[in-house]
């Protein structure tokens, strides 16, 4: 079964935070990680270590993996290509959707923009 943790372990922090510098450098707005699916499944293997983060930035969230591979001057990051799990029929699976902290102060921010918001909920998605 998917996990996902809103806490990123100590021993995987630098790795996060590389791949989360190296995901901010190519987009227009700051994301932030706020979640990691499995990270007991993130395994160290000759140097690099796969990681799938949770990153939220503006009005959106993105479950993207990540290959880091330690180097002798930091950390190098590539994307990886992932497709949707087979079991769940290509569609991502309602765990995925962002943790409760990814949006607290969305509606704050939103209600000052506007007179009314509507919050539509579908079997576990926003």
């Amino acid at each position: 079964m998917t996990t996902v943790r809103e806490t990123i372990p100590e021993d995987l922090a630098p790795e996060v935070e590389a791949a989360l510098a190296w995901f901010n450098g190519s987009e227009d707005i700051a994301f932030e990680v706020t979640g990691i699916v499995d990270p007991e499944a993130a395994p160290e293997a000759s140097g690099a270590r796969e990681l799938r983060l949770v990153l939220c930035g503006g009005d959106r969230c993105e479950q993207r993996s990540f290959r880091v591979t330690a180097r002798s001057d930091g950390y190098d990051v590539a994307l990886l290509d992932e497709a949707p799990p087979e079991a769940m029929g290509g569609k991502t699976p309602a765990e995925l959707d962002p943790p409760p902290g990814a949006r607290r102060g969305w509606l704050d921010r939103v209600l000052g923009q506007h007179a009314f918001v509507v919050l539509v909920f579908y079997r576990g998605y926003w």
